[in-house]
């Protein structure tokens, strides 16, 4: 299992850089010719999308304080 920490600082700098590659990878998906590669990038994508909801979901606790931000594949982030 693969786990990495982040200041608060470098979660909202991930979470801006995994958003603006989804909105691009959206439109390759759509672009893509080959049916095994345009699978492949919507596993991609699912992916993605799982790690921004959990970056959202600890960068969204105002009031807390701040703490590296723990990121573990299929979990919740920890602190």
């Amino acid at each position: 299992m693969a786990q990495i920490t982040l200041t608060q600082d470098e979660a909202a700098v991930l979470r801006g850089a995994l958003s603006s590659y989804v909105s691009d990878l959206r439109m390759e998906i759509a672009d893509t010719d080959s049916w095994q590669f345009r699978q492949n990038l919507k596993r991609e994508e699912v992916l993605l999308k799982k790690l921004l909801e959990q970056l959202d979901a600890e960068l969204a606790s105002p009031g807390v304080s701040p703490q590296p931000v723990v990121l573990r594949p299929g979990t919740t982030p920890t602190r």
